[in-house]
């Protein structure tokens, strides 16, 4: 019997920013997200990657290095997938996958702002550990970005 905790492998966080869906979108990019992620101090793309193929570093304040593809884009649609394809030091999982969606909010309190929704979706060998971590973490930077937002 296995004394791992069952827990969800997927995590859904999400704010209401008080910032324009084009300043917010603005910040979407995966090259630039040490420019409102305060954990991360550098981002920049790989090189010698495949041209076809958007791969960009982060380096985290803590030393942490991640290298991250961009599975998707849309500038219509207003989203970004991604996914870790090298971790150091290594992860103890075996596969994320993260989306970003805004929304303008039209109508209502709220509008003018923008609803953000950061999701993860983790292979079934992540703990629960795993995904608490991956919850706050985006917590914080969905506060990073509201704070970048509003001084852009």
């Amino acid at each position: 019997m296995s004394s791992a905790i069952p827990t969800s492998t997927s995590v859904v966080e999400s704010a209401v920013i008080q910032a324009p869906l084009s300043k917010v979108w603005h910040f979407i990019k995966l090259q630039d997200f040490s420019k409102f992620n305060t954990a991360i101090k550098t981002s920049s793309f790989v090189k010698g990657a495949n041209e076809e193929t958007d791969i960009v570093k982060w380096t985290f304040n803590d030393g942490t290095v991640l290298e991250v593809k961009q599975e998707e884009h849309s500038t219509i649609n207003h989203y970004i997938t991604y996914s870790v394809i090298t971790s150091q030091p290594e992860l103890s999982y075996s596969s994320v996958l993260s989306t970003i969606r805004c929304f303008a909010v039209t109508a209502g309190e709220c509008e003018g702002q923008t609803y953000v929704e950061w999701t993860g979706n983790f292979s079934s060998d992540a703990s629960a550990g795993v995904i608490q971590d991956a919850k706050y973490k985006r917590r914080e930077a969905l506060a990073d970005l509201a704070k970048a937002a509003s001084k852009a």
